[in-house]
């Protein structure tokens, strides 16, 4: 380009900043954001040894792996943007998460390189290009959560670490009662961690249920055993929400509390007069839907 162009194309976008920033905007913010690329991850991880998603000082977390392991490929700190904050032990099918990168690298070169460099226990599944404005949390129209619970006598080495092992029958049958108390728009502050930073307590579940499962299936063999698996689908989860009614849930299959007691509980909106926090291990985020 000759220097009589080239201060002519300075003079234009001088004029054009000037322009802009007579109506409150910025050119660079602009410009650096059409310049800035938004890649969509689902990840799959074993949380048993990660102290959650969100990152916290001296622990490792899911969030900061991915930051780190990002900032290896592509030279850039960026922020990893969650859709759910999973807690330290439990585990994600498909957590899908975005981060925004000026990388000219393809989506499947990105997803190789992060599992490239990832621990075995954090894998990419799928990355993709996606709008600007996709935001991995507030776009989600709902979630869903499985649980699983073991009543055998023993559980099999390769089950133990995703499982809460209980050494008592449950009576599933009044479990099924209790959960129709807990769907629909209800505050769930009785079910909501100390801890919890959410603008609102109400939530939506869809559908909840709890099956009782004699194996499961891992590398094409079945593991024998009494099993109860509970899957959540709601708009949203307050801290804590899903494993606090699960262990709410087996206070129901014990005996404990009756199924009708749910509504004075989620009445109350008191959490000392539910059940127990069930362990993280058993808990898996299973889906996220848009």
């Amino acid at each position: 380009m000759s220097s009589k162009r080239l201060t002519a194309y300075c003079s234009l976008l001088t004029n054009s900043c000037s322009r802009l920033a007579a109506h409150g905007l910025n050119y660079s913010v602009i410009y650096f954001n059409n310049l800035m690329r938004n890649i969509k991850l689902t990840i799959q991880y074993d949380g048993t040894d990660y102290s959650g998603w969100q990152i916290q000082p001296n622990a490792v977390t899911i969030q900061a792996l991915l930051q780190e392991t990002i900032k290896k490929i592509t030279d850039e700190d960026t922020k990893v943007i969650g859709a759910g904050r999973t807690d330290a032990g439990a585990h994600a099918i498909a957590q899908v998460a975005s981060f925004r990168t000026s990388s000219r690298l393809s989506p499947e070169i990105i997803k190789r390189a992060l599992n490239a460099n990832l621990p075995h226990d954090v894998r990419i599944t799928d990355a993709n290009d996606v709008e600007n404005d996709f935001h991995p949390r507030y776009d989600a129209k709902s979630k869903i959560y499985f649980y699983i619970i073991s009543t055998s006598r023993y559980i099999s080495p390769f089950l133990y670490r995703y499982a809460w092992r209980i050494s008592f029958k449950l009576n599933a049958d009044e479990m099924g009662l209790a959960i129709e108390f807990l769907k629909g728009r209800h505050d769930f502050s009785a079910f909501r961690a100390s801890g919890c930073d959410a603008k609102t307590e109400t939530r939506t579940i869809f559908n909840i249920s709890v099956e009782r499962v004699d194996a499961i299936n891992f590398m094409n063999i079945g593991l024998n055993g009494s099993f109860l698996k509970i899957c959540i689908k709601a708009d949203a989860f307050l801290r804590y929400m899903a494993r606090n009614i699960v262990g709410t849930l087996v206070e129901v299959g014990s005996g404990r509390i009756r199924p009708i007691e749910i509504q004075r509980i989620l009445s109350s909106g008191d959490r000392r007069i539910a059940g127990p926090t069930a362990p993280a291990k058993g808990l898996f985020l299973e889906r996220v839907n848009y």
